[in-house]
């Protein structure tokens, strides 16, 4: 699901309040992810997670969690350029809504916003080829 910011978790847990905050409930899991974390690093096993659960009957699915695995993985490597972020979130919105199961938005929707949320971590890994936080997620 889309992830939310520490600005916007004072939210109830339920489907009317976190859909007001622009996310979802899902499956109810819930993960906390600290300021010492690397977002990038979270996006990256995000998408290969998705990549490697996929069951390959839809394209956009079957290809487009392995592309953006590769993607991030490239950018978390220091071998991304800044219009990879493009690149990325044209992939998210042509996996959304497109597919048998949602296996394809589970991938796409939280790293769309991990992007848009957390856009200058994402920049800075591209243009100093290093992480800004002290230690990885």
């Amino acid at each position: 699901m889309p992830i939310l910011t520490a600005d916007e978790i004072d939210v109830r847990m339920d489907f009317d309040s976190l859909a007001a905050k622009g996310t979802l409930l899902g499956s109810a899991g819930c993960m906390v992810i600290d300021e010492t974390a690397c977002i990038v690093k979270l996006a990256w096993r995000t998408a290969r997670f998705y990549a490697e659960e996929t069951c390959g009957q839809c394209t956009q699915c079957r290809e487009g969690t392995w592309w953006m695995e590769q993607v991030l993985h490239r950018i978390e490597h220091g071998k991304g350029k800044v219009s990879d972020l493009k690149m990325i979130l044209d992939m998210c919105s042509n996996m959304k809504g497109v597919t048998i199961c949602v296996l394809s938005d589970a991938c796409a929707m939280p790293v769309e916003a991990m992007i848009n949320k957390y856009r200058a971590e994402f920049e800075y890994h591209i243009t100093e080829r290093r992480c800004m936080v002290g230690s990885h997620a």
